[in-house]
């Protein structure tokens, strides 16, 4: 079993790696676009797992895909270049959802706050359809209660 902390570590690593090798041996602008947002490995470090974010579109995010995928074996090769274990583990790219989960949880909160905002507008000048406390209390209307006290009615 492999210690977690070396596999956090590793990760952290792996990250820093490959965003250097993404800023200084890819040679294409499409790459500047790219955020590495978290590395996962695997318990037996053989797999990291990179995820990352794009700014800008679909077209931007399409185009940040193809950009990790031409270069894939160069950035491994990089990564392994400057690691100091036997077996460099395989590098799979994720487009990162969190972002966009995000912006859309903050949409939805948005507008849970304005219907909550217009049912305290309409709740400001709105009165009761009946009695303002409607549930009876002992000693009303001669209500007795079993023994016959009024005090003890349920």
């Amino acid at each position: 079993m492999v210690d977690q902390a070396r596999a956090a570590r590793l990760a952290q690593r792996i990250k820093v790696l490959v965003a250097e090798a993404l800023r200084k041996r890819v040679k294409d602008e499409r790459a500047e676009a790219i955020t590495l947002t978290e590395v996962r490995v695997t318990n037996d470090l053989q797999h990291a797992t990179v995820y990352y974010t794009v700014l800008g579109d679909a077209a931007a995010s399409e185009a940040a895909r193809e950009v990790l995928a031409a270069n894939h074996g160069a950035l491994r090769h990089e990564v392994g270049r400057q690691l100091t274990i036997r077996l460099v583990p395989t590098l799979e790219f994720v487009a990162d959802e969190v972002p966009e989960s995000a912006a859309h949880l903050e949409e939805v909160l948005a507008q849970a706050r304005e219907r909550d905002a217009e049912l305290a507008r309409l709740r400001e000048n709105a009165t009761f359809a009946g009695d303002a406390d409607p549930y009876k209390k002992a000693g009303e209307d001669g209500d007795a209660g079993p023994d016959g006290n009024e005090d003890t009615a349920r």
